[in-house]
């Protein structure tokens, strides 16, 4: 066992791995990392086998509101880079700042287990490491969730993780099912390709064009702080003047209103379903050899089915019991503790507009808490009793009661309040 007791070991090496690398680097606080893939970037890296990105994929929100500050991507990357554009910025990133000399590469994370001085132990399939602490950044994008069904279809049925290129879907009847970003990207792709493509939805969206006036929709506006009811009304219309109302596409009412769930940055499924290419589905009610039934006792025979069903939070290496968990996902303060010590999470976080440049705020958040901690204990203690209290980081947004929206935030409330106490730690 290799004893590294005053290291905090960092679990992945994707964007929220390299912003929390960054910061103990920064703070001059030892660290090592470990990554199953060959080198950075996590999701980003289309070749790494926990990557759920496709050949089509693109970032969603503008590169300006999603890059680290302190490292700007080039006047030369696209407005929405892709996943190739993506992989090499990290890579980049990581380059500049000499961060992938800590981690260890190839080196998947068995399993993390907790000493009673707080301490941890890292065991990987070939080495144990005793550090100090645990910083869990392995994402939340890679463990398909998996809907049950009634019935069984016998034509090819797969979750968008697997997917990658759409050939697959060449000359086929296409079902996509689920209305998320990825189910919107991956039905349009098929387009292209398929005899036919319909996609199931049993509930409705607010679309967002990734274009306004010219410019990436969410670089538009902001120069006036608006409360947030009446930038909810004023955004409201200004999108149904860009996409007009999605149920006139045959999709379901929303049940949520602007803002309560993520929209869906995508306005070429609209154009694709007002030319009759794409034809929206209801809900499944069940499957039976390759024919569908949906929800309003309609029929039809598919020859593949792709589940754009999303992902669940995935944490095989560590006792469930460190995890806090509501439901299936955990309570943290501030998205970054439990209460189990020495334990900090980065990356649990979705907030419209946060970029990873909230991420990075995390880690700054961390790397002070044990600054102070090996510091100033006073101050370290007086922030543990603030970890007591229950946050409302909704800024007044009623968010969709679902398990992926547990860690959604207000990102203007959210920053604020890392600032605060970021202050409180100084000393």
């Amino acid at each position: 066992m290799k004893r590294m007791l005053d290291t905090y070991a960092i679990i992945g090496a994707g964007p929220s791995g390299l912003a929390m690398a960054r910061n103990f680097q920064k703070h001059k606080i030892p660290y090592i990392g470990f990554e199953s893939h060959s080198s950075v970037g996590g999701l980003w890296d289309i070749n790494n086998k926990h990557s759920s990105v496709y050949k089509s994929a693109h970032l969603i929100s503008s590169k300006k509101k999603t890059e680290f500050t302190e490292y700007p991507m080039k006047d030369n990357v696209a407005d929405y880079p892709s996943h190739t554009e993506l992989c090499s910025y990290f890579n980049d990133f990581a380059d500049h700042f000499k961060l992938k000399e800590n981690f260890n590469f190839n080196s998947l994370v068995k399993k993390v287990k907790k000493n009673e001085d707080d301490s941890w132990i890292v065991e990987t399939e070939n080495e144990k490491y005793h550090v100090a602490g645990i910083v869990i950044a392995n994402g939340n994008l890679s463990e398909p969730n998996i809907p049950s069904f009634d019935g069984n279809f016998s034509g090819e049925l797969i979750h968008s993780k697997e997917y990658k290129d759409p050939q697959i879907f060449k000359n086929k009847r296409v079902l996509v099912i689920g209305a998320g970003n990825s189910g919107c990207d991956i039905v349009v792709d098929a387009v292209h390709h398929s005899k036919s493509v319909d996609i199931s939805v049993r509930r409705g969206y607010h679309f967002v064009p990734k274009y306004i006036m010219g410019k990436p929709a969410d670089t538009v506006g902001g120069m006036i702080k608006l409360p947030f009811k009446l930038k909810r009304f004023i955004d409201s219309k200004i999108l149904s003047l860009f996409t007009g109302n999605p149920e006139n596409f045959g999709f379901p009412k929303a049940d949520h209103k602007l803002y309560e769930s993520h929209p869906i940055v995508n306005s070429l499924i609209l154009h694709y379903i007002g030319h009759g290419d794409i034809r929206v589905k209801k809900g499944i009610d069940r499957f039976e050899d390759k024919y569908v039934y949906f929800k309003d006792n309609t029929k039809k025979e598919y020859d593949i089915i792709l589940l754009a069903t999303g992902f669940k939070l995935h944490y095989p290496f560590i006792d469930k019991k460190h995890l806090n968990l509501v439901g299936y996902t955990p309570k943290l303060f501030m998205n970054i503790f439990p209460p189990t010590q020495n334990l900090f999470f980065i990356g649990l976080l979705e907030a419209l507009g946060i970029g990873w440049q909230g991420r990075y705020e995390q880690g700054a958040l961390i790397a002070k808490t044990i600054n102070a901690k090996n510091k100033n204990v006073g101050v370290y203690k007086d922030f543990l009793e603030t970890q007591k209290s229950d946050l409302d980081l909704s800024g007044g947004i009623n968010y969709l009661k679902l398990d992926r929206m547990a860690y959604y935030v207000n990102k203007d409330v959210y920053l604020k309040k890392l600032e605060e106490f970021k202050r409180s730690l100084d000393f």
